[in-house]
């Protein structure tokens, strides 16, 4: 072979690894009290470090789901068509319960355990986590209705994937999704026009739904104006008699990334629907779904914050240039040991709430502490991935790097389930509808206090920030963010090593921090934090 093919400084795969081996989520596993699920989250991320199932998720993506209207005669069928390997993830996904399992388990800690795995799993391909996480948010919503909850409860919590359209109640497992969404409203639902008619056998809705999350799905929770208002209402693929309930799809979405997954616009015909609550109340029910999924955009963003920081740590041990590895080049610790602190604060932030989901004492905590992290961890995500990628140069522009599918993922969690703006206004909200989660939110931070001089001191600054109630509006998302960070940094100090916590604070409150990744103040210990992403 010609000298000119010869393959030098080059990086090898990165598979064959434990995902789980991660020191930040088998420490906030332990801390939130499910130790006991540390065997199964190990086994799963043996799995999840595979070639295999790498070979599963890059090729889910790169075969994205087709619409199936009609028949070869022409009957209206509405199938979605998927590469076989989905349902392969989709398969390790359910037998693991990263969906409804713990809604049917009381063991203490079951909520964090299935936090961990879905955050492990998630590395592997995205797409597939949106009706995991859609089967996970639905149970406590439905048991509004304890009758429906009782029919289809313990089939969305089976640990058996059963794809196909069936009628449920005969079905081995279930998977949720989720219609809310129309076309002239978006994130305002109140102003969805689909309407809800009562009719002998329910109510019969007629309407369009502009984004419906997995149209594959077994069972949907979805918004209609009732004669009594806006409700929530459950609506079955498959009726019990047998035949197919009139929910059309027109078409699935082309989107950014998340391409494995089917994302659909559809139209609901007369479709048969059963109520879920009270009429009148269907965002107060659907809310349930809602704050479910959006610890889950948590979890997921955390999870390809660590997926993006491991890869770019592997690249810059094995990659030479200038003379020296790059992992040897001082600018290159700086940018590797900042993308380990911002995905470290996230995974640990993460497994805290999950575990205030764990325990009903802390709902106060949770719905302030998941508003603000939900607006800070998702937004940070696209940035994050992008300096990653970089960290590859022009291989991580490559398809075959895996960074671009990041990339592409990123910005969706910060979209989904309220973007930006949406989700720094429902910090507003949960602080003047609810003045408990606030003293809760400050007396979790504030068990750090006087341990470091520079968290104190944003603290204090928030406080401030909060007492000043002019153009509240107008600095939501400054305010946001600084309460975001005081919760990470309360969090590190507290259980983090003092190599990342004291980094963390110099640069995230001590003003010793530039624009971009990369900027950590000299005398940060970046070989330790380096080393915490390292596997």
């Amino acid at each position: 072979m010609p000298a000119t093919h010869e393959v030098t400084n080059q990086v090898p795969l990165l598979t064959g690894y434990n995902v789980a081996d991660d020191p930040a989520l088998l420490a906030g596993l332990h801390r939130e009290g499910a130790g006991w699920a540390e065997p199964e989250l190990r086994e799963l991320g043996a799995l999840a470090g595979g070639e295999q199932a790498q070979e599963w998720g890059r090729l889910a993506n790169e075969n994205p789901p087709k619409l199936r209207t009609h028949d070869r005669v022409g009957h209206r069928i509405d199938e979605v068509e998927f590469h076989p390997h989905w349902h392969d993830l989709m398969d390790v996904a359910v037998s693991h319960g990263l969906h409804g399992t713990p809604w049917q388990d009381d063991r203490a800690g079951t909520h964090v355990a299935r936090a961990a795995k879905f955050y492990a799993w998630g590395q592997v391909e995205a797409g597939h986590s949106c009706p995991i996480s859609m089967t996970y948010a639905a149970v406590p919503a439905l048991r509004h209705s304890p009758e429906l909850a009782a029919v289809y409860e313990p089939l969305l919590a089976a640990r058996e994937y059963d794809f196909g359209l069936r009628e449920p109640s005969g079905k081995r497992g279930l998977i949720a999704g989720m219609s809310m969404t129309e076309k002239q409203g978006g994130s305002d639902v109140r102003a969805n026009t689909t309407v809800a008619r009562p009719a002998a056998d329910g109510y019969r809705l007629t309407g369009h739904k502009w984004f419906t999350s997995a149209p594959m799905s077994d069972l949907f929770l979805t918004l209609a104006q009732a004669p009594g208002g806006l409700s929530c209402f459950l609506l079955p693929r498959v009726l019990p008699d047998g035949t197919r309930n009139r929910i059309h799809l027109q078409r699935l979405k082309d989107k950014l990334g998340n391409r494995s997954n089917a994302s659909a616009e559809i139209e609901y015909d007369d479709a048969v629907g059963f109520l879920v609550g009270a009429e009148g109340r269907g965002v107060q029910t659907i809310i349930e779904m809602v704050n479910m999924t959006r610890l889950d955009c948590v979890l997921g963003s955390a999870s390809g914050m660590r997926y993006g920081v491991v890869r770019a740590v592997h690249h810059a041990g094995h990659r030479t240039a200038f003379g020296k590895r790059l992992a040897d080049q001082p600018l290159m610790t700086n940018v590797l040991a900042d993308l380990a602190l911002e995905a470290e604060a996230a995974t640990t932030v993460a497994m805290r709430l999950a575990g205030a989901t764990d325990r009903s004492g802390e709902a106060a905590f949770r719905r302030l502490g998941l508003a603000v992290t939900k607006y800070w961890v998702c937004k940070r995500a696209p940035m994050h991935a992008a300096e990653a990628l970089e960290c590859l140069g022009g291989n991580g522009y490559i398809e075959e790097s895996g960074m671009p599918r990041l990339f592409r993922e990123s910005p969706l969690m910060s979209i989904w389930e309220g973007s930006g703006n949406v989700a720094a206004l429902d910090a507003l909200r949960a602080m003047a509808k609810q003045p408990d989660s606030v003293d809760a939110f400050f007396t979790e931070v504030e068990l750090a206090t006087g341990a470091d001089s520079r968290l104190d001191d944003a603290i204090t600054a928030v406080r401030k920030e909060l007492a000043d109630f002019e153009q509240i509006e107008y600095r939501a998302r400054r305010i946001v963010e600084s309460l975001a960070l005081v919760l990470q940094g309360s969090l590190l100090v507290r259980h983090a090593p003092a190599a990342v916590a004291d980094a963390f604070c110099a640069s995230r409150f001590g003003g010793d921090w530039g624009v971009a990744f990369g900027t950590l103040p000299a005398g940060a210990e970046v070989d330790a934090i380096i080393e915490r992403a390292r596997v």
